[in-house]
């Protein structure tokens, strides 16, 4: 029992160390940003192929994901909705449920754990072979150079992908609940313009550019910052995807409730 608080004090104490490392690494890596864009030095071609490779590792999975997730929702929707004597109101349970929370959290969920972890990966192999630090000899940031072309990569696939998840998402829910279960097109179609808005959509962008830029940050910060060799390497990756994944889902709850307490609810059920 005697060697428990020290060993608690000090993994609180790394938390916050990494916490304030982390909130620095933003720091200077939206100067970098502010610096490269003003002199014109952003290097254009390694953001397109970042981009690529995120686009092509997570769009097939993200639509693998929302396919049932709107089957789902309108499966129970549809089951709670009779149960009530609602069945008009499938199509304003999918506007809230999949526009403004599902798609921004599954593209940010997809960039994380399979595009943040390969980048992570790439970076902490740079890092341990020392390439990272070859680079800054040279006179090259590292953070000009790897980590701002990642970022904005990382901020045009997820905006991109949310537009695609949610267009899956409400034609998958669609579908099913006027083919399999019969409902009224019409009703589906009211209730969904009824109660969505253009700001959903709106607010459903800015959480996936949020989530996207927060996945590539701590993707990025963990990758180069490994140490230990291949091992580190491993952990750090780890670390890094979990990291992400509580940083989003904290990032949602803020954004939601700031939502919510700015745009007042449409429609009256």
């Amino acid at each position: 029992m005697g060697y428990e608080a020290p060993q608690a004090r000090t993994a609180v104490g790394d938390a916050f160390a990494q916490a304030g490392m982390l909130l620095s690494f933003t720091v200077q890596t939206f100067t970098a940003l502010g610096r490269v864009l003003l002199r014109r030095r952003l290097a254009w071609r390694e953001v397109l192929e970042q981009a690529w490779f995120l686009a092509s590792v997570t769009t097939f999975p993200s639509l693998l994901v929302t396919i049932p997730l709107g089957v789902v929702v309108a499966l129970n929707v549809g089951s709670m909705a009779g149960q009530l004597g609602a069945e008009g109101y499938g199509g304003a349970v999918v506007a809230f449920v999949i526009v403004a929370q599902a798609s921004p959290l599954i593209c940010a969920l997809m960039i994380s754990g399979v595009g943040g972890s390969a980048m992570c990966a790439d970076l902490g192999a740079r890092t341990i072979r020392e390439e990272v630090d070859a680079l800054e000899v040279m006179g090259i940031p590292a953070v000009e150079r790897f980590v701002v072309p990642r970022v904005l990569a990382s901020l045009m696939v997820t905006t991109l992908l949310a537009c695609l998840v949610m267009a899956i998402g409400i034609s998958a829910s669609y579908a099913f609940q006027t083919v399999v279960l019969g409902d009224s097109a019409g009703s589906f179609l009211g209730s969904l313009t009824e109660f969505s808005r253009i700001e959903d959509f709106l607010i459903a962008e800015v959480k996936a550019a949020a989530f996207g830029v927060l996945a590539a940050l701590v993707a990025c910060f963990k990758g180069l910052t490994a140490k230990g060799g291949p091992s580190g390497v491993g952990d750090a990756v780890n670390e890094g995807v979990v990291l992400a994944f509580i940083l989003v889902f904290v990032a949602n709850t803020v954004l939601t409730e700031l939502y919510a307490a700015v745009v007042p609810a449409r429609g009256a059920y």
